[in-house]
């Protein structure tokens, strides 16, 4: 591997010319192919296998035209303090509304409250329900502007407006300003860490070279797969973030071995060769993860794995090929600047901050290890009390109008209001359909926990009905959750007594499914990621004990975020802080972003920091020497890769979107965790208690196991490639 790459770097650095061509002919073809490709469709998230997707399909077969994610908007009238909605000027305005809002051109219907029975028992509130033909973002500018308006003009009648639901609702970004402060964070941490705007710029430049390629294809391949405009986001997001640290390794490892002595092509190839072979499997670690995410079964989540998985790969290809390539043009812009000045080029000092740690951890690795396991144990304890969910407007900030209308709607119907759940009647093998829907309805109507149950509306076969019942409790309620389960308990005797079947779906109930879903595909998720992932780092370390290491110090820093997250957007300590208005239930994917991405992350660190440690103690370093060495010549770039992934990430903690809010935290505390904690304390403690013990492998399995050579050992044998013509100096090059 290491020779096969070492030579790739040497070719790379040679024919820079026709590399840099080359890929710039990729970026402008699968450019020009994202221009001229058919737009995609916008696809339906479907959830197979629960409950309320199967409701919501049987809705959509049997009431035509029926959109279960249509447009919608609920429009929330309350009146002056002592006064009612009843009198006859609120009335008329409230009727005036209905009448204009109906009059919008791709509205379907505008429910007048006193008709619809949308009015509260103390007459204070009233809403009205105006439902659109299209989703939310195939609505007009035109039309969403004749809905504020028919709202402003109710407003000006004295009753106070407030509008929820889906039409009129901001679409929550996480693009923009936060990557723009994180490549800026970015590009600051490298400039401090190499001392040249070369050497800063190029993993930089790769990087964005390789997201644009990435978000090109995945844009000219979305109508024939099927992808949605979301699905980018993920591999916006990694291919950044990986992308500029895996050009940093190569550049670093570069940097190191022209202070060795090495001309910059030999250079070029040796950072390739082994920077470059931790580079490949710390990419493999992170499409392992990716692509695991299909485990779960959503397929929203297992196209946004799979785009992330190849955005990654394209950065390891890049790394690998345009990074030596562009190191051929600047082979002495990338080094330090009184390197460039004095023309001498000096290998990096025996002691610096790295090595200094690595020896404060040898001298009492007992304690380390101890401190590290329950600092993060007691961060992780906030997990027991995981709740997961999907929040709505009632976590978002009440300068809004969603959760205003969300607030009026609880005080004024009830807090099950903003939650009702869907019930849906197939009667096609009940001998009296009405009589069946009849005893069904008061039947959950007599559930404990059920306030009231709407009419039921039939379709044109007369063969299925759908009615609404709505809790007494919140939509994020554990209460309401046991409610959906208690009617669902109770559906055997029920269908047995009436010949009908029911489901219950709606908004709530899609939640709470989908949250059981994700909790049940969470423990073979793990399993399937750290097996695969346990499997590959066997290969490369060699050992039995460091990838066992390397996922128990993973399971430790994943947890201890999560239960971070849950102690802030849960519990609510340092909310405040945050910006965060509202503490609710934890988003239902959180767990599996978190575990997917962290998971890759972290082995990244892992294969960087311990491969350059097994280099050390392969090439004749004592196992507490090799720690040293390891963290001498890695601790530094693998902070400033921790600081530039905790910056991308943190820059969505300013986000207005709670949800957003939460990925960027969640992230952002589980790479601290894991850099800082886990791969700068628990690892080196660990290799220190096992010393030679912690590179044991079994002797069959040394035969079985293919040699990868990922820390360059044969490269010290021989030189790798065909003799080369002499290159510039350093010293030479200043001269020019």
């Amino acid at each position: 591997m290491a020779t096969f790459l070492c030579r790739l770097g040497r070719l790379a650095f040679r024919r820079r010319l026709s590399t840099v061509l080359l890929w710039v002919a990729v970026l402008v073809g699968v450019g020009v192919g994202a221009a001229t490709a058919p737009a995609a469709e916008d696809q339906t998230s479907t959830m197979p296998g629960i409950e309320s997707q199967k409701a919501f399909d049987l809705l959509e077969q049997r009431f035509p035209g029926t959109q279960a994610d249509a447009a919608g908007a609920r429009v929330v009238f309350v009146a002056p303090d002592g006064q009612k909605v009843t009198a006859a000027a609120h009335r008329s305005a409230i009727e005036d509304f209905v009448r204009e809002a109906a009059d919008g051109s791709q509205v379907t219907s505008a429910v007048d409250p006193f008709k619809g029975k949308a009015v509260s028992k103390d007459g204070s509130t009233a809403y009205s329900t105006v439902s659109f033909g299209e989703k939310a973002d195939d609505l007009t500018d035109a039309s969403k502007k004749h809905l504020e308006t028919a709202i402003d003009q109710a407003r000006d009648s004295g009753l106070t407006v407030e509008v929820g639901g889906t039409a009129l609702a901001e679409q929550p970004a996480a693009g923009g300003t936060a990557e723009a402060i994180g490549i800026g964070i970015a590009a600051v941490v490298l400039l401090l860490t190499f001392g040249s705007l070369a050497a800063a710029g190029l993993p930089l430049l790769t990087a964005v070279v390789g997201v644009g390629i990435s978000m090109a294809s995945i844009l000219a391949l979305a109508s024939a797969f099927g992808l949605s405009s979301t699905t980018g986001t993920l591999a916006t997001m990694l291919g950044l973030a990986v992308g500029i640290d895996y050009a940093m390794f190569v550049v670093s490892r570069f940097r190191e071995e022209r202070a060795k002595g090495h001309t910059p092509r030999d250079a070029a190839g040796l950072a390739t060769g082994t920077a470059g072979s931790a580079v490949v499997f710390a990419g493999l670690t992170v499409v392992i993860a990716l692509a695991g995410l299909s485990v779960v079964g959503i397929p929203m989540l297992t196209k946004m794995g799979l785009a992330a998985a190849g955005a990654v790969m394209i950065a390891v290809l890049i790394s690998l090929t345009l990074v030596p390539a562009l190191l051929g043009w600047w082979p002495n812009r990338v080094l330090a600047r009184s390197a460039r000045r004095s023309g001498r080029i000096e290998e990096a000092s025996e002691t610096n901050g790295g090595s200094r740690w690595a020896r404060f951890v040898l001298r009492r690795p007992a304690a380390v290890l101890l401190l590290s396991v329950v600092g993060l144990g007691a961060l992780a304890l906030p997990v027991t009390d995981l709740q997961l969910g999907m929040p709505g407007d009632e976590v978002k900030s009440t300068s809004t109008t969603e959760r205003r209308a969300y607030d009026a709607l609880a005080e004024g119907f009830g807090p099950g209001f903003n939650g009702p759940l869907t019930i849906v009647v197939d009667t096609t093998d009940a001998g009296d359909s009405k009589a069946a829907v009849k005893t069904i309805s008061e039947k959950i109507a007599g559930e404990q926990g059920v306030v009231s149950v709407s009419a039921a509306r039939y379709d044109k076969a007369g063969d299925t009905a759908v009615f609404s019942a709505t809790p007494s409790t919140g939509p994020s309620d554990k209460k309401t959750q046991d409610l959906v389960n208690a009617i669902r308990d109770d559906r055997p005797a029920i269908d047995s007594s009436t010949g009908a079947t029911f489901t219950v779906t709606g908004t709530t109930a899609l939640n709470i499914d989908v949250s059981e879903k994700v909790q049940s595909a969470l423990i073979p998720y793990l399993m399937v990621v750290v097996g695969l992932a346990f499997v590959l780092l066997l290969v490369v370390f060699r050992s039995v004990l460091v990838p066992l290491k390397a996922a128990l110090g993973f399971l430790l820093s994943v947890l201890a975020a999560l239960g971070s997250v849950v102690a802030v957007f849960q519990w609510g300590y340092g909310a405040d802080l945050l910006g965060v208005s509202e503490t609710g239930p934890i988003m239902n994917l959180m767990p599996i972003f978190l575990v997917g991405i962290v998971f890759g992350l972290a082995m990244d660190y892992e294969v960087f920091l311990v491969s350059r440690i097994r280099e050390a103690y392969v090439h004749g370093d004592r196992p507490g020497q090799a720690v040293t060495t390891g963290f001498r010549h890695s601790a530094r770039v693998v902070v400033a890769a921790a600081l530039i992934m905790i910056a991308v990430f943190a820059g969505f903690i300013g986000a207005g979107e709670s949800m957003i809010k939460m990925i960027g935290f969640g992230l952002a505390a589980a790479v601290l965790l894991d850099a800082f904690v886990v791969r700068m304390a628990f690892v080196p403690a660990v290799l220190a208690l096992l010393g030679k013990a912690a590179w044991w492998l079994p002797r069959w399995l040394d035969r079985v196991l293919p040699v990868v050579d990922v820390e360059g050992e044969g490269l010290t044998r021989k030189d790798p490639g065909d003799p080369a013509p002499a290159e510039p100096t350093a010293q030479e090059a200043a001269r020019l």
